[in-house]
């Protein structure tokens, strides 16, 4: 028998999400939790549940918080059903997490259907404009691609928040060696800062959120 738990503090959604539920599934069981506290309890008795969320209508503190509790229960199967998310956000916890399924609130009944049945599943469903951010995902980082693989260690580090003299220290090389590597990365990838270069380094899975806000 399938557990779901409904995280979403949206009277309406809860209500619309049981009907849908009904519809795919009879043989099932359902809690509705308005708190994170109330997400762990219910996961710590039931870690293989089929979780729907709406990140943005839940009192979780960041999405490393939800990364975090998601992580807590491993077999667990988590739909994000939210209103357009940003481009940035949802890259983000994709390339994170890319088991987590995502459907918008304004897709066809369909597509709604579609989702909650990959979660009954326990298989991953994308909608198309997850799918389209991905593969811009994709397209935007294939400069990635030419960084050698000093100069991704070195990215790696940048994308930490390391100084080059920190980076130079702990690598055990020149001040010189790591500007240069800097100066070559910046180049490559066509970015001007800091938060550029990390915004890549993110993108092509050289550093996950979880380690970026450690």
């Amino acid at each position: 028998m399938r557990n779901y738990v409904i995280a979403d503090n949206r009277d309406i959604t809860r209500a619309g999400l049981i009907s849908y539920i009904k519809e795919i599934d009879t043989d099932f069981s359902l809690t509705e939790v308005n708190s994170y506290i109330g997400l762990l309890d219910e996961l710590r008795m039931n870690r293989d549940s089929g979780v729907i969320t709406d990140y943005t209508l839940f009192d979780f503190s960041s999405l490393a918080h939800m990364l975090n509790i998601k992580s807590g229960a491993k077999k667990s199967n988590w739909l994000l059903f939210s209103e357009e998310p940003g481009e940035h956000f949802l890259r983000q916890l994709l390339l994170t997490d890319d088991s987590i399924s995502v459907v918008l609130k304004n897709s066809s009944k369909k597509n709604i259907m579609d989702a909650l049945f990959a979660v009954k599943e326990g298989d991953v469903y994308w909608c198309d404009y997850a799918e389209s951010v991905m593969r811009s995902d994709i397209e935007n980082g294939r400069s990635i691609i030419n960084l050698t693989a000093s100069e991704k260690n070195i990215l790696h580090e940048i994308a930490l928040g390391k100084t080059t003299k920190e980076i130079a220290v702990e690598k055990n090389l020149s001040f010189h060696t790591v500007n240069t590597h800097r100066r070559n990365i910046y180049s490559k990838l066509g970015v001007n800062s800091v938060n550029e270069a990390t915004r890549y380094a993110l993108q092509a899975g050289l550093i996950d959120l979880m380690e970026y806000y450690i």
